[in-house]
């Protein structure tokens, strides 16, 4: 298709991430496309990094970070007419493929209904099928025509039920930690070598602010009640988490704790940190590839709990121990997320020395087993499927496209 002028037009590619982490898989996989075939745009819902990347907002991402069963029914109306916007959009604008990043609960709805009005549909990053809701693959197979996985043991799964799989790798495995990071982290951080620092990672979501500051507060006050020169960074993705986790500590009276707040840059705080508190989510894989022992927490409601823990398929909950297949980082979750259990056991951890270096070891096993570029794969797997559209051919003097395993 050309334009008045006689230039081809540009193709649209329809596009929903849902949370910070899947802002910055969509950020990474819209510079890679782009990097190939310039004649190609996004648009859709988005965060701050995938619009730096040039994508067209048509919704913030901020209206998909809710959480849990229970917790999402009181915004289950408006998330159901966004999702019918956006599917109206996306077929009125002729727009030959979409990809949904990862928010499984929103995407996959949205992937079903344009799969059966002829649109290509990627999935980008797997839901947790190995953990819970195996069943969701049969839904999955219906919406999906291909799925594009970040961890090596998820590709069978598609595999054998029929549906097309790209192993992509995990892009953060391209920024993991080194033996050394931790010094010049620190330094970066003007925070002092032999100090005991602790990250706090309440979670990115502002119903997780809510659930979990005043925890991961008393935690620390419990802290260094234990160690006086405890110091504390806490990484807050965006100015509204910021404010909420400001309002809990003054609320809870931990003014007076020794913490230092970021935006964003919770990398650094984990590369600088000897021990982390962290809420189950990619935020413990990224505090794995960044060297850092630490501890794993998370708190839903009752009944979510309930659903969720009879529908579990593994021991444990954290990316960590997923990839190891056993528990070498606690979790204390609903029940056992007391600021008690967080505190002891960060503190032990940080007394234990010869657990933290085995740990660290470990861990740096894992970004040699996750790396990939996962940009490149990925973008190759949504040019392949793009061309694979009703009506779309390649761009003239495009590469044909072959999708590839990473190394």
């Amino acid at each position: 298709m050309r334009d008045a002028s006689g230039e081809a037009a540009p193709i649209t590619i329809g596009i929903v991430a849902g949370e910070a982490s899947g802002d910055a898989l969509a950020a990474t996989l819209i510079r890679a496309v782009r990097l190939r075939r310039d004649d190609i745009r996004f648009a859709g819902i988005a965060g701050p990094r995938m619009e730096a990347e040039g994508c067209e907002v048509w919704a913030p991402m901020e209206r998909l970070a809710v959480r849990g069963f229970v917790e999402v029914l009181a915004h289950l109306p408006s998330l159901i007419a966004l999702r019918r916007r956006i599917a109206r959009r996306v077929v009125g604008s002729r727009i030959p493929l979409f990809v949904g990043v990862d928010a499984p609960d929103f995407n996959l709805g949205l992937e079903r209904r344009l799969k059966r009005q002829g649109i290509r549909t990627v999935h980008f990053v797997s839901p947790s099928v190995w953990a819970w809701r195996k069943e969701r693959l049969d839904t999955i197979g219906a919406g999906v025509d291909r799925m594009l996985a970040l961890f090596p043991f998820e590709a069978p799964l598609y595999e054998a039920a029929g549906i097309p799989v790209t192993y992509v790798g995990h892009p953060m495995a391209a920024d993991a930690a080194g033996p050394e990071t931790r010094r010049a982290t620190r330094e970066v951080l003007k925070q002092k070598p032999a100090t005991p620092l602790f990250a706090l990672l309440p979670g990115s979501r502002l119903s997780e602010i809510e659930m979990h500051a005043r925890l991961v507060l008393d935690a620390a006050a419990r802290i260094v009640e234990a160690r006086p020169d405890a110091q504390f960074v806490v990484p807050l993705v965006s100015r509204t988490t910021r404010d909420a986790f400001v309002e809990a500590q003054h609320r809870g009276g931990h003014d007076a704790l020794p913490i230092t707040l970021l935006y964003g840059h919770a990398g650094d705080a984990l590369r600088a940190a000897d021990v982390a508190v962290v809420a189950s989510g990619t935020a413990t894989l990224e505090a794995a590839l960044a060297r850092c022992p630490h501890v794993i927490f998370y708190r839903v409601s009752s009944l979510t709990a309930w659903i969720v823990r009879r529908k579990l398929l593994l021991p444990w909950v954290g990316l960590p121990n997923i990839l190891a297949g056993r528990f070498v980082v606690p979790e204390f979750l609903q029940e056992d997320a007391t600021p008690n259990n967080l505190a002891q056991a960060a503190l032990n951890l940080f007394d234990d020395t010869v657990t933290r270096r085995r740990l660290e070891a470990l861990f740096g096993a894992f970004g040699q087993r996750l790396a990939a570029d996962t940009g490149a794969l990925a973008a190759d797997a949504v040019i392949a499927e793009l061309g694979a559209a009703p009506g779309r051919r390649r761009a003239p003097g495009a590469p044909k496209v072959t999708l590839r395993p990473p190394p």
